[in-house]
């Protein structure tokens, strides 16, 4: 890997804890660069930049879960030095679980706290057949319909086209998931969702709980799959009350 995790100036504030947050299929960095001024100066948030996406294009990005998490955890480990939370957003939910387990082991840079959102529990099955392998022109209409690409981007063809290696690897890495060999979790569970997710049902975001022995939370909001966009309102006040549970503990 020759790119940075994160952007240039991130994990640098004095906020108490991190939040480290993983983007959708197709998604990147940018989708939580709003969120960065909502919610300091109690968390810092600290987008991941996956290869194949935005300052990393020009590098492969991964396909399969078992080749990413080892060289993600060696590039997030640095900035592990305070409380940290996991947020992950659809396949990012199944990056961040992961990320999660890894370090749950070490007591010195296990999680604060997994926050998934907009994803079934990892143990249970895809409900719609993979399309990562269609021909282009299908592949980028399953695409659009699923939404989280602007129409005016979906619209050029040539600029899709170019990024359609990095495209096909995002849902390949998530069509192809299945949760890697590793320790049952012990820090609290977060869950949200819009209630008109086409992806995820209250019942399936629920089933989190069963990934942890700590104590599991759930909330769902007034939203399709991208109810999140921007940090609404209603969200962030979950968050940080989420998130300042965790600080207090780790200032006791």
């Amino acid at each position: 890997m020759t790119g940075t995790w994160l952007k240039s100036g991130d994990a640098t504030s004095k906020a108490p804890l991190r939040m480290f947050c993983f983007a959708h299929a197709g998604g990147g960095g940018g989708f939580f660069r709003p969120w960065r001024e909502l919610l300091l100066p109690e968390v810092e948030v600290c987008p991941v930049i996956l290869p194949g996406r935005e300052t990393r294009v020009a590098e492969p990005a991964f396909r399969r879960m078992e080749d990413l998490i080892g060289p993600l955890c060696e590039g997030l480990a640095p900035y592990l030095d305070r409380p940290y939370a996991l947020f992950g957003h659809s396949t990012g939910a199944a990056v961040a679980y992961e990320v999660a387990r890894r370090f749950q082991e070490d007591p010195a840079r296990r999680p604060r706290r997994l926050l998934v959102s907009g994803r079934r529990a990892p143990h249970l099955a895809a409900r719609r057949p993979p399309f990562a392998g269609l021909p282009d022109d299908d592949f980028l209409r399953v695409v659009a319909e699923l939404g989280g690409t602007p129409q005016e981007v979906m619209r050029q063809r040539e600029l899709m086209r170019m990024f359609l290696p990095p495209l096909r690897a995002d849902f390949s890495l998530n069509e192809s998931y299945r949760p890697l060999p590793g320790p049952r979790l012990r820090c609290p569970v977060s869950g949200f969702t819009g209630d008109r997710d086409p992806e995820v049902t209250p019942l399936e975001l629920r089933l989190w709980e069963t990934t942890s022995d700590g104590p599991f939370r759930m909330r769902v909001y007034d939203g399709d799959h991208f109810y999140l966009a921007g940090l609404p309102e209603p969200l962030r006040t979950d968050l940080l009350e989420d998130l300042r549970c965790d600080i207090r503990e780790a200032v006791s």
